[in-house]
């Protein structure tokens, strides 16, 4: 599988087949118990594909898996 370097949409990595860490249990507990979150990283360790993923289980964007 292909690293996904530089992709930072989570439907144009599973659509491309790329390699991804699925981390959708743990995003499925911080909505379910969570209350608000700051989320803080360095550059470049995934908060952008981190927001899209929310965005595609808000969504319910089921089709792209």
């Amino acid at each position: 599988m292909k690293y996904p370097l530089g992709i930072q949409t989570f439907s144009k990595i599973r659509q491309k087949n790329y390699l991804y860490v699925d981390k959708t249990a743990i995003l499925y507990d911080l909505i379910e118990n969570g209350e608000v979150y700051f989320l803080t990283r360095p550059r470049r360790f995934g908060k952008s594909l981190l927001i899209s993923t929310l965005e595609a289980i808000f969504f319910g964007s089921k089709t792209v898996v």
